[in-house]
């Protein structure tokens, strides 16, 4: 079958976040929205229709997973990823950013150091500073294409503290990057011998692009069993994410005896219908949607690095390796006297993420989703292009 990612879709009206924060966030509403990491693509249809049927029935009661949901985890991960997962393994969370406020309750006291990786997703810096953690930044390296990690940093850190929780973007938010085996398996490594409990959050693991392949942190080596938390979900991949479809998956018995008995006590692990039913629709008939979605958004990422530089010599764009978000290199506006890099892309009329959002090292940066059809990314960037010229002439 041969799916349309052409159409556009009018979503005012469904309380989207964001249509309904245009104005709180960017103060105004006539923008063209390209910042939440969710996509302007229709849900799967086989998504819709298997939710459709199971709404028919005229009682939502109380449910529990068939066993065929979670063997369709199983599949679906062992099928893309190689990676051979055991039931018991697995338990679903009621969302990936409340699963690390739920894990950094259990695992973490107040007033304890958790290690985040910036720039990278916000809510990670958030959650850890509204539990009353405390952030402690083993800052990316930016090589102009890709993040690498600072080992030499994490050591002296690692030595000189004690912090229980390092929490990974795996593939990297914002900056796309597909950590390779060696990278984690380092990683794994020196949290084994610190004692540190990582909790990987790979909802971008299914949408590794241009050849690259995305590996689970759990996999790696047998450290990274020991220590290692994997959450992922079919959300970002098939545009489910107000579903809340989200699980964990503890290779190491004693971690997720702990963990899971924690969820349990408080029936934390209980997923509704809704997210069994869709999730088991999407690991079993979307092979094909995903493939074709990847390959139009690799389209659109592509129309993107060539078409962005060429027209605003200011701009860098490098191919993402995972996922939808495009991080735009906006540091040399600065040069030709753009100072106010996030108000140029709004008063271009368009919606973009601040890369200072994403903590140290993402100052210059903006965070642009592509995940659209491409006449919306075509007019959003005639637009970047053209506030361009009236600023520059």
């Amino acid at each position: 079958m041969k799916y349309n990612f052409d159409t556009i879709i009018d979503r005012s009206g469904t309380d989207t976040v964001k249509l309904g924060r245009l104005k709180a966030l960017f103060g105004r509403e006539d923008l063209i929205p390209l910042w939440v990491a969710d996509m302007d693509f229709e849900t799967p249809d086989f998504i819709r229709k298997a939710l459709d049927n199971r709404f028919k029935h005229p009682i939502y009661g109380y449910t529990i997973p068939p066993d065929d949901f979670w063997q369709s985890i199983i599949d679906w991960v062992r099928h893309l990823h190689g990676w051979k997962i055991e039931r018991e393994w697995l338990t679903f969370i009621p969302g990936i950013v409340k699963g690390i406020g739920l894990a950094m309750h259990h695992f973490t006291g107040k007033g304890d150091s958790v290690i985040i990786q910036p720039p990278v997703y916000h809510p990670f810096r958030m959650v850890t500073e509204q539990n009353g953690r405390v952030v402690v930044n083993n800052q990316l390296e930016w090589d102009g294409t890709r993040y690498n990690m600072d080992f030499n940093q994490l050591e002296d850190t690692l030595k000189r503290r004690r912090c229980p929780m390092l929490v990974l973007s795996n593939p990297h938010n914002p900056g796309g990057t597909v950590w390779d085996k060696e990278t984690l398996s380092t990683l794994a490594a020196l949290c084994y011998k610190y004692h540190v409990t990582v909790i990987s959050d790979e909802i971008h693991a299914d949408m590794a692009l241009f050849g690259n392949k995305h590996i689970p942190f759990t996999s790696v080596s047998q450290e990274a069993e020991q220590v290692g938390i994997v959450y992922n979900a079919p959300s970002k991949t098939f545009n489910m994410a107000g579903l809340v479809s989200s699980y964990a998956v503890i290779p190491n018995p004693q971690l997720r005896k702990s963990f899971y008995n924690f969820l349990h006590a408080n029936e934390l692990n209980e997923a509704p219908f809704v997210a069994t039913v869709a999730t088991q629709a999407a690991y079993t008939q979307g092979h094909q949607w995903r493939e074709q979605m990847l390959e139009y958004v690799e389209n659109n990422i592509n129309f993107v690095i060539e078409e962005v530089p060429r027209l605003i010599p200011g701009i860098k764009a490098s191919a993402p390796q995972a996922s939808f978000l495009v991080w735009l290199d906006c540091r040399a506006l600065n040069d030709i006297g753009i100072r106010d890099i996030p108000g140029f892309f709004t008063d271009a009329g368009l919606a973009l993420n601040n890369g200072a959002m994403f903590g140290p090292g993402g100052e210059g940066f903006m965070r642009l989703n592509v995940a659209c059809p491409r006449s919306i990314l075509e007019k959003a960037v005639d637009q970047l292009y053209s506030h361009y010229r009236r600023v520059t002439s």
